[in-house]
């Protein structure tokens, strides 16, 4: 049956593409947005990444709310570090509901690039073009409301504190240059609080809560097929 619904998802992007002439084509044709949420360490990345391994990337858009950090180039380093990066002030959520709409209407967007060491955003942009279907994932997303409401299908990812946290140590210190000092620091001090106070009470928006501590692919191959009813006409 998958292969079967597969095999129509070939023309999904072609049906997806924007006829403006027509509001209702508009609504149908539109792209159908994921957001997957969850406390850091959760294993949101690879959910997003399996799901686009399964259904490819010429129909798949990933993007985080990662890139969507503010640009702090405007203090200086030593303040750069302090700065709560599990606090939804810190994202730019505007921009990131803004580049939604954008996507929704069959524009090209200028995805923001991110560096976690220094804390600032990079000079170029990537030019993103929009795909059938748009996965959206952070740990705050849900916590902004213009931001879930644009959101077909909301998944949070929900996993012990624990492991997450474990998790989380391992990669700030191979991916984004941190020491373990400095990354369990921040564990306790903003991380904790922010996911109990901003996180943990979002997944009351989420349609669908998921184990973040087993394989995902019953799960995703059903909400691959859930895309596939609801888009393909």
């Amino acid at each position: 049956m998958l292969h079967h619904r597969s095999h129509k998802l070939h023309t999904l992007k072609k049906k997806n593409k924007p006829r403006l002439n027509h509001s209702r084509d508009l609504m149908l044709n539109a792209p159908y947005f994921i957001g997957i949420c969850g406390g850091s360490g959760s294993g949101k990345t690879t959910f997003c990444r399996q799901m686009v391994s399964i259904l490819g990337e010429d129909r798949v858009l990933h993007i985080s709310q990662d890139s969507y950090y503010r640009d702090l180039t405007h203090l200086p380093l030593e303040e750069r570090a302090k700065v709560n990066f599990d606090h939804p002030d810190i994202v730019e959520f505007p921009l990131l509901v803004s580049h939604l709409d954008e996507l929704f209407f069959g524009k090209t967007i200028l995805l923001p690039k991110y560096d976690f060491s220094k804390h600032i955003r990079v000079v170029n942009s990537d030019i993103i073009m929009p795909k059938p279907i748009v996965l959206v994932e952070g740990i705050l997303l849900f916590s902004d409301d213009a931001t879930q409401k644009r959101l077909n299908h909301k998944v949070f990812i929900d996993v012990p504190e624990e492991t997450r946290f474990e998790r989380r140590l391992k990669r700030d210190i191979k991916e984004r240059g941190r020491t373990a000092e400095s990354v369990l620091h921040q564990l306790q001090v903003n991380v904790k609080p922010m996911h109990n106070l901003f996180v943990e009470p979002a997944r009351k928006q989420a349609d669908q809560i998921v184990s973040g501590e087993k394989p995902f692919d019953q799960e995703i191959r059903d909400l691959c097929l859930k895309i596939l009813n609801e888009t393909v006409l």
